[in-house]
């Protein structure tokens, strides 16, 4: 991760608040020297807590090659990169409308902003008198002391005869011109809008095309500093306040409260964001914002899902000049140095600067040293035997919700960087975890879920594959305890399945068995199957479907089937053969496991095959001449005999394990499996059937359950049963009889009724068959 600590501005707001709590100190307590070195102590004291939580849950990285981006030789890559964007005139220093944020007294960039629809006031305000009178609506009225002019659309007739001419500001004793402008919305409100080049990004806009004074009315900390009655209030006392003076002038023609609109808020601490014209530094992205669309317009970086690559060219097509400086003190300070008599100038990391030069305050944006990860953390700028080998990178796994914080980021830097090679060939994009009813977490809603609380109850190998279970490419997924206790009862089956084949001998020496019987044969089949559609999935990154289908695999067909057919050859002349190809099941099971749940599959592999460690074992390889489809197709009939009997059995009240005699026709090459695992005893002599079968497969079983039922008992039972099946069938046949009620009700209360006809319905078939089974 190349910001594991989550940016300068949470890191400093965290060390503000661990200070306060401790020192009963904040920021501006300290020099910028004495804050720093505290940071430093705070993270080497907490920093490891994230990277701590992925070794318990088990990420296979090379932990010798972890990287911090405050680190010497990343941060000589940062002065690099930006002394080389400052000479190429890439990087530029300008007053410009930024995003302010004046809690934490720094500027925002836009993915920083959170917008959020809330109910606030449109004013609609009356400029001038008489044949100047011209009306404005704002909802931020205390920005009208910084108005400098009024704009309308030069083809809106009802201000034709204004352009051009000045209208008095209220509550000021200023005149401000009306101009045209092509931006004012005619159609929107009056058609009129205020102008305040140093309060809102589209007036600064305006104020340049027709080069408009733009007058600051309010500090870093968004108090009023205009002079007059307003000045030391609030921004949002002053709201009120001038709404209040403009009403007693008799200059408010309608109020509208609440009006619903949308506010942006800092991410990171929740205040209102103050629209702010700041001299900062900026990133000229245009050429760079060409070069990283062109990249995956041509195929040379995929993203998936396809379906964020639309997002992905929203955000390129359209990027806006980067502001890359932010008003703090921990973080990469920005190269430049000033001369006492004003000059300026860019050092790179192996040049000094002239004595009594001082360095620009401020630190860059936290996505501006993280956009080099690709290959600073090579070695870059230098010519590194790991920058040749492993640049371009091949597959970044990232949240989709930071597809513009940093995958666009590294794209712009890698690109120009690396003369044109890409960062990486596929950016994978994954979803959010939300709780299990798919809300957000957040410590205001008390869902917040710490996975390493999780591995203490149940094991990483339990949270890992309850994550992987949704990890749908670019999806959100909701997570909740029971899914961690079911992965939990997963990992138990394996291990006793593996427990099981070492109790029998299984093993992993020599060659499979030339001609194994119909159990061995049709296991080993489905194996290759299973390694080729993994394998497949695998390339499309469906995690959360290669999970589905090793844990079906794993339990329905090996644990439920196999293992029960295998005690059938083990205890006679194959066991040899099956101990083999057990041994060969689990091993190649738990190889294609091992990604997924390492701790589990490590234990059980190296114990079941006494080699050293799974980890640097060969992936498994499809051997496509065990396919038998002839095997796969008898165990098949053999299964699904099984299961019907199994059912008929239990209509009939008869116990799992209650062993009865029995006759089986046209099932000759499975009576032998199908008596074993229904316990099935030969019909004898005098064999006299009470109840019969005849399964999906033709087969037919008769039973003898005169000895192992009360069939007076059952067949009462039976008859109970079966009169509250009419019922249920009677009342639902009659609620959907009833043409008004088809009509009227939803569609979906109508459909509840009719899957509960069908169910009665069927319930009525399968219990007159159980009693007419009885005699």
């Amino acid at each position: 991760d190349a910001d594991p600590e989550g940016g300068e501005l949470a890191r400093e707001r965290q060390n503000h608040r661990h200070h306060a709590e401790t020192e009963g100190r904040g920021r501006f307590d300290y020099t910028r020297e004495e804050f720093i070195a505290k940071a430093w102590e705070w993270k080497e004291r907490y920093g490891g807590q994230i990277t701590e939580g992925m070794r318990r849950l088990g990420d296979g990285v090379d932990w010798s090659r972890e990287r911090f981006t405050m680190d010497e030789q990343l941060s000589r890559a940062v002065q690099t990169i930006f002394k080389k964007l400052y000479d190429a005139d890439l990087i530029y220093r300008a007053e410009r409308i930024i995003n302010w944020c004046p809690r934490d007294l720094t500027a925002l960039s836009d993915i920083e902003v959170e917008h959020a629809e809330e109910a606030g006031e449109l004013v609609s305000i009356r400029y001038g008198d008489a044949d100047t009178a011209i009306v404005v609506a704002t909802t931020r009225a205390e920005t009208m002391l910084g108005d400098t002019a009024v704009a309308v659309h030069p083809d809106d007739v009802r201000y034709r005869h204004l352009i051009g001419r000045t209208v008095a500001l209220p509550l000021t004793n200023r005149q401000i011109p009306i101009v045209a402008d092509e931006h004012v919305d005619p159609s929107f409100g009056t058609g009129a809008v205020k102008v305040t080049p140093a309060h809102d990004p589209n007036d600064f806009e305006i104020g340049r095309r027709h080069d408009l004074p733009a007058l600051t009315v309010m500090d870093e900390r968004a108090v009023i500093t205009a002079p007059g009655p307003f000045a030391g209030l609030d921004r949002l006392e002053a709201r009120s306040a001038i709404v209040a003076a403009l009403r007693e002038d008799g200059r408010i023609v309608a109020e509208k409260r609440p009006y619903l609109h949308s506010v942006g808020h800092c991410s990171r601490c929740d205040t209102v964001v103050e629209p702010r014209l700041s001299l900062q530094w900026w990133v000229r992205v245009e050429s760079l914002a060409k070069a990283a669309g062109d990249a995956v317009r041509d195929g040379r970086v995929q993203i998936v899902p396809d379906s964020m690559t639309g997002r992905y060219f929203q955000w390129v097509d359209d990027l806006r000049d980067w502001c890359i400086s932010r008003q703090l003190w921990w973080g990469h300070r920005i190269p430049v140095w000033y001369s006492p008599d004003g000059d300026d100038a860019c050092f790179g990391p192996d040049e000094t600067p002239p004595a009594g030069w001082t360095q620009d305050a401020d630190v860059l944006d936290t996505w501006f040293s993280s956009a080099l990860w690709p290959f600073s953390t090579l070695g870059w700028p230098e010519d590194t035997a790991d920058l040749r080998r492993y640049y371009p990178t091949t597959v970044l796994v990232t949240g989709y919700d930071i597809l513009f914080f940093w995958v666009v980021r590294m794209m712009l830097f890698g690109l120009y960087a690396m003369d044109g090679a890409v960062p990486f060939r596929t950016v994978l994009l994954h979803g959010l975890i939300r709780d299990a009813h798919g809300k957000k977490m957040s410590k205001s809603r008390g869902n917040v879920i710490n996975p390493v609380d999780w591995i203490d109850r149940y094991g990483a190998d339990a949270v890992r594959l309850s994550l992987l279970q949704g990890a749908n490419p670019g999806a959100d997924q909701a997570v909740n305890e029971e899914w961690v206790v079911g992965a939990r009862n997963f990992c138990t089956k394996l291990w006793n399945a593996t427990r099981f084949a070492l109790l029998n001998g299984a093993s992993t020496d020599g060659s499979l068995p030339p001609a194994p019987d119909i159990a061995d044969a049709w296991i080993l089949s489905r194996l290759q199957a299973v390694v080729t559609e993994v394998d497949a999935l695998y390339e499309e990154y469906e995690f959360a479907k290669i999970v589905d289908l090793l844990y079906h695999f794993a339990w329905d067909e090996v644990c439920d089937w196999y293992l029960e057919l295998a005690k059938i050859s083990l205890a006679g002349d194959g066991a040899a053969a099956t101990r083999r190809v057990l041994g060969e099941v689990l091993d190649t099971l738990l190889r294609l496991l091992h990604p997924m749940v390492p701790y589990v599959t490590e234990s059980l592999w190296t114990t079941l095959t006494g080699r050293e460690t799974l980890v640097r074992a060969a992936w498994p390889v499809a051997d496509t001449a065990r396919a038998d489809a002839a095997a796969e197709a008898a165990v098949a009939d053999i299964r699904s005999i099984v299961t019907e009997v199994r059912r008929f059995r239990s209509d009939q009240g008869v116990r799992p394990a209650q062993r009865v005699p029995a006759r089986i026709t046209g099932a000759a090459e499975a009576e032998p499996a199908v008596r074993f695992l229904l316990r099935l005893d030969d019909p004898g002599e005098g064999f006299a059937p009470t109840a019969s079968l005849t399964t999906a497969t033709g087969a037919t079983v008769e039973v003898d359950l005169s000895g192992t039922i009360d069939v007076a008992a059952e067949r009462a039972r039976l008859t109970k049963d079966l009169a509250a099946a009419q019922k249920e069938r009677d009342l639902n046949a009659a609620k959907l009889a009833n043409a008004a009620f088809v009509a009227n009700a939803p569609e979906a209360v109508v459909g509840k009724h009719r899957d509960r006809l069908a169910a009665a319905e069927a319930d009525i078939a399968r219990i007159q068959a159980a009693l007419e089974a009885l005699g």
